[in-house]
């Protein structure tokens, strides 16, 4: 199993490409079994999970063609894939697929509104929470949906072949569930309007490609979605937006260590609330041409208290990332995790490198440190991993993330970006 060795004490100074968003990616593909005409994403990722998810939609019959280069190549721009799905060959998605990676579990909107039926294994994923599918499967009941479970998959089936439009309105913010919901119901019958929808740019990004693709979709950017239901969509061509997400953390490592770094075609939109933060923390942030540049003031890296938010707020995905940093205040920082009830699984691990956290209950107290120690870590979840690696940066001497497969799910090339910046990174094989 591969592991990455670094040595930490480098500044990063350089250029940083952000890659597609993963999270925006991975429902645009799903998004391709709504039609029988062709659906070209630009600037597609090259990671773990969308290899998954493409062998997904191959299962049920989604004809891939990649153009341009693949992953080992050395271009670090996106990929722009072909997806067809001229005739939907299976409407189960197994286990054996679909337990690696939650959001693989959305093509059962897609696969109900189209054929009327699906059967898709519960899902599987990083063990950051239970994140139940109940606000999935009831607003698919609220389209009409006939819904049971049987050995572990949900099996659905849309009475006389076509779902229904309807108001459905999410108890809490779900990402996931508005995903599925907004597509299950462009192709309903009638109108839904979807209250207390995710109003996440991944979730907008979906809309504007729906709407590409002959949907009726109003409300885009709000909680509020009121989709007009459709008998056909066709195909188009569809940019995925940069990743928020690849961004913050680029830029926290940036704040990490010190230095200047350009986060070439980064999108401040789209991630205020932690740019916000990180300006609090000690950074200077400045948008030019190109991207977003960060450079870390002289007055070392400052405390601050946040807590995770539906967007616009802070993004529980940069959570570990930040916690990372606050490790080397100079003061005391409170972190606080409202959307996923086990994502403190880095702290053990953070505290192998001399982190001093504390935590009670849903918050996390950080004793800021003058100096981390190099270590053997484990990653535990996606973003966790990358966490370890910022913390590595920093430490004195050699740091070994081992178990780096999560890191393959969701950041391209992380050790070639950041060597380019001057880290002392690398990628161990075995």
């Amino acid at each position: 199993m591969d592991r990455i060795r670094l040595v930490g004490g480098n500044e990063l100074n350089g250029e940083i490409p952000i890659s597609g968003a993963k999270n925006a990616a991975l429902p645009l593909m799903i998004a391709s079994l709504l039609t029988d005409e062709p659906l070209v994403l630009v600037n597609v990722p090259r990671l773990a999970d969308v290899k998954q998810l493409e062998r997904i939609l191959e299962n049920h019959g989604v004809d891939i063609a990649v153009h341009g280069r693949r992953r080992g190549d050395t271009d670090m721009g996106g990929q722009r894939i072909t997806f067809t799905a001229s005739d939907i060959v299976d409407t189960t998605a197994p286990y054996e697929l679909v337990s690696t990676m939650r959001a693989s579990f959305w093509v059962i909107g897609p696969l109900l509104a189209r054929e009327g039926n699906a059967r898709v294994s519960l899902p599987g994923g990083c063990a950051i929470g239970t994140r139940p599918v109940d606000f999935y499967l009831d607003g698919l009941r609220q389209l009409s949906a006939e819904i049971d479970i049987d050995g572990g998959y949900v099996v659905a089936r849309a009475p006389g072949g076509r779902l229904k439009g309807a108001n459905v309105r999410f108890p809490k913010v779900s990402v996931g569930a508005t995903h599925v919901v907004m597509m299950a119901a462009t192709l309903a019958e009638g109108t839904t309007i979807i209250e207390n929808a995710a109003r996440e740019p991944e979730v907008s990004n979906l809309a504007e490609c729906l709407v590409a693709m002959g949907a009726k979709i109003t409300g885009i950017g709000t909680e509020r979605l009121v989709i007009e239901g459709v008998d056909k969509l066709n195909g188009a061509i569809h940019e995925v937006l940069p990743d928020r997400i690849e961004t913050g953390t680029y830029a926290m490592a940036a704040a990490m260590t010190g230095g200047n770094v350009l986060l070439r075609n980064a999108r401040p939109d789209l991630l205020q609330s932690a740019l916000d933060v990180l300006s609090r923390a000690g950074s200077d942030i400045t948008s030019e041409e190109g991207g977003l540049r960060i450079r870390r003031n002289g007055n070392g890296i400052l405390p601050v208290d946040v807590e995770t938010d539906p967007f616009p707020g802070f993004p529980t995905d940069l959570q570990a990332q930040f916690m990372a940093l606050m490790t080397r205040s100079n003061g005391v920082s409170a972190i606080k995790e409202t959307i996923f009830e086990n994502r403190f699984m880095h702290v053990a691990e953070l505290a192998r490198f001399g982190a001093k956290i504390h935590v009670d209950g849903q918050t996390a107290h950080v004793t800021g440190v003058p100096e981390l120690k190099g270590a053997q870590v484990m990653a535990t979840d996606l973003r966790a991993s990358v966490s370890l690696v910022i913390a590595g940066l920093a430490a004195k001497g050699e740091t070994v993330v081992n178990r780096i497969y999560h890191l393959d799910r969701g950041f391209e090339r992380l050790e070639d970006k950041l060597s380019r910046c001057g880290a002392e990174i690398e990628r161990i094989a075995g």
